[in-house]
């Protein structure tokens, strides 16, 4: 299958601070093969100025395609990623987050695969390849590859990072997953129904990654690793079906 329209979906809450920078470098990106873009913005019920500042920017630059949809709750990423997928029009998403902490210019190195190899599926990994990482949390670090092994284990796939926000996937086969998880179990539970789809090909690659602290608003925390074991478990062993 062939590339020629990105949706890029950015869920967003209490993004204020950073929404306009990460809107300007999506926008920035000169997508390889002559791809277009869309960006798909959920806001999750944000408290502060976050949607002020998505409409500001699509008033000042009406060329881009920007659709923004606004939960009338908070619901959580997974659930802000479900509806940006089931509005998205392209042949592949990708999710990103509306922090700072990827860059958006990395988005050719996960087309690359689909253009060499009709890639279904490409993970973007933090802990392989030559770019730049922030180096933080040895703890946090940890738990990701602890979840990844995990993972691996059941869906019999050798990833390095199942955890990463940069995941470029068919939106067809991505419409029709049986996806449940609104929070952050939405990682562990798309990649275990992603690994059953039938002759799936899923390639990963490595990109840069510039991590925030918690002052500086990161949100994942221990409980969400423990809600990735359970979603690991669950997902793999008692909910299998990778389709709705």
């Amino acid at each position: 299958m062939r590339l020629r329209k990105l949706s890029i979906l950015i869920p967003a809450y209490n993004e204020e601070a950073t929404i306009e920078a990460i809107l300007h470098a999506v926008v920035g990106v000169e997508l390889i093969h002559n791809v277009t873009r869309e960006i798909v913005i959920v806001n999750d019920c944000s408290a502060d100025q976050t949607v002020a500042k998505v409409e500001a920017f699509m008033a000042a630059h009406p060329e881009v395609d920007i659709q923004l949809f606004s939960q009338t709750v908070n619901q959580g990423k997974g659930a802000a990623i479900h509806k940006a997928i089931e509005l998205a029009s392209g042949d592949y998403f990708v999710v990103q987050d509306a922090d700072l902490e990827y860059d958006p210019e990395e988005f050719n190195l996960l087309i690359k695969p689909v253009y060499k190899d009709d890639a279904d599926v490409v993970y973007g990994s933090r802990f392989i390849g030559g770019n730049p990482h922030r180096i933080l949390f040895f703890w946090h670090s940890l738990g990701n590859k602890f979840l990844t092994f995990l993972s691996n284990m059941f869906t019999d796939l050798n990833l390095t990072d199942m955890e990463t926000c940069y995941k470029l996937v068919r939106l067809d086969y991505a419409k029709r997953l049986a996806l449940k998880e609104k929070r952050f179990g939405f990682e562990p539970e798309l990649t275990a129904r992603l690994s059953r789809v039938p002759d799936i090909k899923i390639y990963e690659v490595g990109i840069s990654y510039y991590g925030r602290t918690y002052a500086e608003g990161k949100k994942i925390g221990w409980r969400d690793g423990f809600r990735a074991i359970y979603c690991i478990l669950r997902y793999n062993l008692f909910d299998r079906k990778s389709f709705k």
